[in-house]
C-alpha cells in the first residue's frame, strides 16, 4: 500500500510494516489511520500511537491514487462574457467563503480556478485533470450549451445559475425572476414610474431578473420602454460609465433595478456626479445583499440571496451526485431587504 519514510532510518517504512508491529492486519492498520469507525476506538488509538512513534505518516497521494479519490473539489468561475470581473467581486468573495466552509467541513480541500477566457474544450479540460472528485461551476456565463453538454457524461458537475427550460446540469439558483418582480413592485409602490434596467439580460441569471422587471411593469399596465434597459457590465468602471450615461442621455427616469449590488453602488455615485440625489430624485435597488449594502451611503435597498444556503445546498447536491445519485435542480426564494436607497412613497 502507501509508503513512507522512517523518522532516522533509511528503509522506507511500509504499511505492512506497521501491522507486524501492531499484531494486527494490514487493512486493519489502513482503517485506522483513516479514523475508521469500523476499528474500535482503544485499539485505532493503539495503532496511532504506534505509526506516530515509528514515525509513519500516510502518503496522500498514493492513497488518494489507490482510492481513486483526490478529496479535492474544483470551484470554477467563468467570466468569459466579463474579463475584467475577479474573485475580488463581493459577490464572489462571498459565495467562496461560504464554499469553502461548507467542502472543507467534508474534509475535502478547495481548488479554485477562475477561467476569463473560455477557449473551446476549457471544461473538458479541467474534467480530464482527474484533480477533482467534483466540479462547483460558479455562473452560467455565457456556457450553457458548454455546461449541457459536459453534464450529459460527467454527473458530479453543480452549477449556480438560474434554471433554464431543458438544461441537462444540476444547478442551483435563487428565484431571479421572483427577486426581479419584487424589487419593481416595490419601486411602484413608491410612486415609481419610469424605471430603467442596468445589466446584461443575456445571461442566464440576468436574463430571468430582467423578465421579472417586465413583469411587474406590465402587471401596473406600464409597457417597458426600451430606452430604459441600459447594458451594464460586473465591474464597478463600466457599471459607473453606463449610468453616467444615461443620466446624461435626457432620458427621463425616476427609479433604477440592477442586476447586482456591485452595479448599483456605482450607479448611486454616478447619479451623485451628475447632481442627482438619492433617493429623492432617483430610486435604486439592486440584487445580491453583499455585505458593503448596508453600510452604503445611503444604505442599499436590495434582493437578498441567502449565499450560505446556497453553498451548503450546492455540496450536499454535488456530493450525492458523487455518490451516484441523481439530483433534481434546486430554486431558492428571495428576500427583497428595503433601506434607504428607495425613499417614500411619492404623493399621487
Amino acid at each position: 500500500m502507501t509508503t513512507t519514510r522512517q523518522t532516522g532510518g533509511s528503509t522506507p517504512l511500509k504499511m505492512a510494516d506497521i501491522a507486524r508491529l501492531a499484531q494486527v492486519s494490514a487493512s486493519t492498520v489502513s482503517r485506522a489511520l483513516a479514523d475508521s469507525a469500523l476499528i474500535p476506538e482503544a485499539k485505532r488509538l493503539e495503532i496511532q500511537k504506534i505509526a506516530a512513534e515509528a514515525g509513519y505518516v500516510v502518503n496522500q497521494s498514493a492513497r488518494s491514487l489507490r482510492l481513486r479519490r483526490t478529496e479535492t473539489i474544483a470551484v470554477v468561475l467563468p467570466i468569459g462574457h466579463e474579463a475584467g470581473q475577479l474573485i475580488t467581486d463581493p459577490f464572489f468573495l462571498e459565495m467562496l467563503g461560504h464554499l469553502a466552509d461548507a467542502i472543507t467541513l467534508r474534509d475535502y480541500q478547495v481548488l479554485i480556478t477562475r477561467m476569463a477566457r473560455t477557449s473551446p474544450g476549457w471544461l473538458d479540460r479541467i474534467v480530464r485533470s482527474q484533480r477533482q472528485d467534483g466540479i462547483i461551476v460558479i455562473g452560467q456565463s455565457d456556457q450553457h450549451a458548454v455546461l449541457d453538454e459536459t453534464a450529459s457524461r460527467y454527473p458530479a458537475m453543480v452549477v449556480w445559475g438560474g434554471q433554464i427550460a431543458g438544461q441537462r446540469y444540476c444547478s442551483v439558483g435563487t428565484d431571479n425572476a421572483g427577486g426581479g418582480r419584487a424589487a419593481v413592485a416595490h419601486l411602484l409602490s413608491l410612486g415609481r414610474r419610469r424605471i430603467a434596467f442596468l445589466g446584461q439580460p443575456e445571461l442566464p441569471e440576468i436574463g430571468l431578473r430582467h423578465a421579472g422587471y417586465q413583469q411587474a411593469l406590465r402587471q401596473a399596465g406600464i409597457e417597458p420602454d426600451p430606452a430604459l434597459l441600459v447594458p451594464a457590465h460586473f465591474t464597478t468602471e463600466a457599471a459607473y460609465e453606463a449610468a453616467r450615461a444615461l443620466a446624461a442621455s435626457g432620458t427621463p427616469f425616476d427609479a433604477v433595478f440592477a442586476a447586482s449590488d456591485l452595479i448599483a453602488l456605482a450607479a448611486i455615485k454616478a447619479f451623485t456626479a451628475a447632481g442627482l440625489r438619492v433617493p429623492e430624485d432617483v430610486s435604486v435597488v439592486g440584487f445580491d445583499d453583499v455585505p458593503m449594502a448596508a453600510g452604503a451611503s445611503p444604505a442599499l435597498t436590495t434582493v437578498r440571496q441567502d449565499l450560505g444556503r446556497a453553498a451548503r445546498t450546492m455540496v450536499d447536491l454535488l456530493f450525492r451526485r458523487i455518490a451516484g445519485d441523481e439530483t433534481p435542480s434546486a430554486t431558492l426564494p428571495p428576500e427583497l431587504v428595503v433601506r434607504a436607497s428607495c425613499g417614500r412613497s411619492r404623493p399621487a
